[in-house]
This record gives C-alpha cells, structure tokens and sequence, in this order.
C-alpha cells in the first residue's frame, strides 16, 4: 500500500489531474483492458519498465508506470521517471527552425552554406539544387544517416569541432528531393541552422523557447540536470538468447543533441500533445503561430505507399481508423513513441527503458481499444442540432447549366449535395447559420465551395428563388 501510495503522489506531482472514469464507462472498459494487457506483456516479455500516458484535447485521461527503472538495484518504475527520448528532439528541433523562419532570421529554402559556410560535403549530383533548410527538415538531403563517427557503435558522439573538421570527409548519398533519406546529421546541420539564424545556442533556443513556456519542467537538453539525474530511468540493452540484458551508460549526444540528445517524461510529453491540440485549433498561438503548426504537420513528403509521410520535422501516418502524427525514437536502453489523432484529439504516448520496447505496439493498442471510446464519449457531450422550421423553405432542388443542386434536411442538420453524383453523400455538405439571415456557411470535406457563403434568395412572397454558393447561383426549379 505504501508503493501505491507513493506513485500515486508521484503521478498527480508531475502530470496535470487525470480525469476518473466511471467504472462501467466504454472509456474504462478500454484502459482496464490495455492496462491487463499491458501488464501480462510486461511480466512475459521480461521487459525492464514501461510508462503510458493518453491525453484527450487538454485531459490528461490516464497515465500508469510498470516494471522499473533500475532492476539493479530494484527502483519501481514511476509516472514521472525521466527517459532518453532520442529523435523525438526532432520535433523540438523543427519548431526551433520555424520560430526562427517566422521571425524573419532564415527562409526555409536558403542554402545550408548560407548560415553553415563551413559545409562542404562531396557532393555527388553537383547537377541538383543545394541543400536547403527545408530540405534538412524533411530529410530529402540525400545526405548520409550519420556523420563519419561510429557513434551508436562506440557511444561517443562528435564535439560540434570534430563534426564541422570531417564533414569535407563524407559525401552526399543522393540528389536533393529524389529520394527520402532519414538523416541524424541533417537534423544537426538543422539545430546549428538555427543557431546561427538565431544568434543563441541550441539548448536555450529549445529550453527558453519552448520548454519553459509549455511548462515541461522535466525536459532536458544534454545532460539531464543534476536535480533530476535520481529520476532517470536506467537504459538496458536488448534482452539477449541468455537471458541477459546489458545495462548502457548514459550517453551525451554532443553535437547532435538536435538529433538525438534530449530526455523527458510522459506527462510532460502530455502537455506536449495538449499544446500541439491548442495550436491547431486556433485556441492559442503560444510559442509558434497556429498557420506553421499546420504547415509542419501537412505532408511535405509522400512514400510511395500512400500510407505515410514527413512534414517538416513532424511523421505522418495514414491508418483506415484515423491520421497520426508525431514521432518516435530508438537510443542506447530506451524506445519511445508520441502520437497525435488530430481529427479524434488524442494522442499517445509510450516510454520504455529497454533497447527491444517496441513502444508502438502498446501506443496502437491505446489507439484501438481507448480512443474510440473517448471519441464517442466526447461526441455525446456535443450539443447535438436543432432543427428550425424556418429552414424548411430552402427545401428543394436548384439547377443551373452545369448541374442540380438538392438542399435536404438529414436528422437535424440542413444539407446540400449533388444529387445527380453516384454517391451523393460523399459530395454532402452542413450549412451552418450565420447571424444573417437566409445566409449560412457551408462546412464539407466534399463540397467544392467548402468554407464559403450560401446565400438563399427570397422574394417579397417569402419563396426561395435562387441559391447562390459562393458567387454562382442556381435557379429553384421544385
């Protein structure tokens, strides 16, 4: 009792409150579900520790911690132990770049030269563009993955002297935007990008620009800060034929903190989430513009699979069940995973202290089991339409030369669609009332005028004579 205790002031210490469920809800059903599930996996696969967190908007929904952070000496795992999250600093790393774009210090289509004269890598297609910074962002350098050091060999990675001395050594892989190449050194170049735009070094751009105003008091550039160093969870190596697992030290990033080099913990990357929800829907311009969230989040980068692709810093993944953005990270004892459901508000987050984690099967089982509870539950809360019997004269079918239009009522929402098309719903549209009347807004993802006027024409008889959606018109004709 007194562990359990003692975690539970731990949690509600370090993340904002977690909404309690009732216990026969759908939502609780899920997470008891995950949460057994989870726990079995755990005690079978012989993983070192594991910490989850789901936020809903700005709702920390659930956040749990299993297995340890030392298993030597035994140290219980807790919601607010600290993790290596290794190439989520690419988000940070982004955001540091667009605030310093949107500032005016640097365009995302200058060459890398222009703030980094000292890069001089071989170039082997010297027929394409130079890279750019967008090209860093969106790893269509054709750069190499590393720079010459063996790092994730020897763990010890390059001073930023001993990265700019070798670059001339190495040389590019690709021409710039044929391929997609996933790139730790270009991510670098990006932090030292941004340095030199900024006039200010790349922990503080991250730590004062972005940290502090988010309030991720437990996320780190570099070395974790000697106040928190007790809260680190230990890293432990892949678990091997044996048995064995071996335990890594910490590893200092160095030059490539932009890549590779900060540490965090789930409810901060919570509050991550929450903010990254804020922005996009326009509730808070808080550390970046709500136009270049959007921007770095829209795909920059398509695979060929359709399925997947790169914004500027940020992954995007294309499920049946929903989009996901975010990021993962794989360093020396730790796998970690954040992802965004914009269109449901959810995202997921999933740190694990051991080298074979696989922190996405837990994250896509909170996905399926979880989140579409929480989306039905927030859909109730929604004050659902009321139909108004003065809409009832806008019932009916326009034509003009190039098509019919239909304005119908479905449950309480007017609508308007192409009735002529072969699956009418997937050109539907809701018109939302304006405080002037007879005029609505149009909102669709199908209708070609989306986000426009609708206006009705009434005469002085009170009939609907012509609809107009934007500034074409239509004539009633039933």
């Amino acid at each position: 009792m007194r562990v359990l205790a003692l975690l539970l002031v731990l949690l509600f210490a370090a993340a904002p409150a977690v909404a309690q469920e009732s216990p026969d809800s759908p939502v609780q059903a899920g997470i008891t579900l995950l949460d057994t599930w989870i726990q079995s996996q755990m005690e079978f696969g012989g993983l070192p520790g594991l910490v989850i967190g789901i936020v809903h908007d700005q709702e920390p929904v659930w956040v749990k911690a299993y297995g340890h952070a030392s298993l030597d000496p035994p140290v219980p795992m807790s919601a607010d132990s600290i993790f290596r999250i290794a190439s989520h600093s690419k988000l940070f790393t982004a955001i540091a770049v667009m605030r310093a774009r949107d500032a005016g210090k640097l365009r995302l289509d200058d060459p890398v030269t222009d703030y980094l004269p000292w890069f001089d890598i071989r170039n082997r297609h010297p027929e394409a563009r130079p890279v750019t910074v967008r090209h860093l962002l969106t790893h269509t350098a054709g750069l190499p993955r590393e720079s010459i050091h063996p790092a994730w060999t020897d763990f010890e990675f390059p001073e930023v002297e001993a990265l700019r001395d070798t670059v001339s050594d190495q040389e590019t892989t690709y021409a710039t935007e044929t391929k997609w190449k996933y790139s730790n050194l270009g991510f670098t170049l990006a932090g030292m990008v941004a340095e030199a735009a900024a006039g200010d070094s790349f922990a503080d751009l991250v730590t004062d620009g972005i940290l502090k105003p988010l309030g991720m008091d437990s996320t780190s550039v570099g070395p974790v800060p000697a106040d928190q160093r007790d809260r680190l969870a230990t890293g432990y190596g892949r678990r091997m034929p044996d048995g064995p697992r071996e335990v890594f030290p910490f590893v200092d990033a160095r030059s490539f903190d932009p890549a590779t080099g900060l540490s965090s913990t789930v409810p901060d990357m919570l509050r991550f989430l929450s903010w990254q929800m804020r922005v996009r829907d326009r509730r808070s311009e808080e550390v970046l513009a709500s136009n270049t969230l959007l921007e770095m989040q829209r795909v920059q980068w398509l695979h060929t699979s359709w399925n997947s692709g790169w914004g500027l810093g940020f992954s995007v993944r294309h499920t049946e069940d929903r989009d996901l953005i975010g990021h993962g990270g794989g360093y020396p004892g730790y796998r970690t995973q954040t992802q965004l459901s914009p269109g449901e508000k959810i995202g997921v987050v999933v740190f694990t202290n051991g080298g074979d984690g696989n922190p996405g099967r837990y994250l896509d089982k909170a996905f399926e089991w979880v989140a579409p509870a929480l989306a039905a539950a927030r859909a109730e809360k929604v004050k659902p339409a009321v139909w108004s019997s003065d809409w009832d004269i806008y019932l009916g079918t326009y034509r003009r030369r190039s098509g019919d239009t239909a304005v119908l009522r479905q449950e309480n929402d007017l609508v308007i669609l192409s009735p002529l098309s072969e699956d009418p719903s997937g050109s539907q549209g809701v018109l939302k009332p304006t405080d002037t009347p007879h005029v609505f807004r149009l909102e669709s993802d199908g209708f070609g005028a989306h986000g426009e006027l609708v206006r009705f024409e009434v005469s002085d008889a009170g009939e609907v004579t012509r609809i107009f959606v934007g500034v074409n018109y239509s004539r009633r004709v039933r």
